[in-house]
């Protein structure tokens, strides 16, 4: 059982940045690949970002891929999502997640485990 809290979100201009935060609570932290998702109003709950156990392998969304990062830190059980040049399609609720799968991590439904969000809002 891992139970995940976000936290850091609100509001931001077009083009600035955020970083997010995970926190876990329960025992085996680096037993589980970690993810982010973002859902907007009346859209599907969209993949982000994911990282392996260890930290070594991450898997990025074609519309993130060189302005967000997820770094992890397995000693205090957190993961973190760094969002740099954000634009106004980021405005959403963004969730972390955990799973033990391996392999497709983009798939909200291979994750066991999700914190409750927290709201992001990209300013023009």
């Amino acid at each position: 059982q891992v139970d995940l809290v976000e936290s850091g979100g609100g509001l931001v201009q077009a083009g600035g940045s955020l970083r997010l935060s995970c926190a876990a609570s329960g025992r085996m932290f680096d037993n589980y690949a970690m993810g982010w998702f973002r859902q907007a109003p009346g859209k599907d709950r969209e993949f982000v970002v994911a990282v392996s156990w260890t930290g070594a392998t991450t898997y990025y969304a074609d519309s993130v891929k060189g302005w967000f990062t997820i770094p992890r830190d397995n000693a205090n059980k957190q993961v973190y999502l760094q969002m740099n040049n954000l634009k106004s399609d980021g405005t959403a609720a963004y969730f972390c997640a955990a799973t033990t799968r391996a392999v497709e991590w983009t798939t909200p439904g291979h994750y066991q485990y999700w914190g409750q969000g927290t709201q992001v809002t990209v300013s023009s």
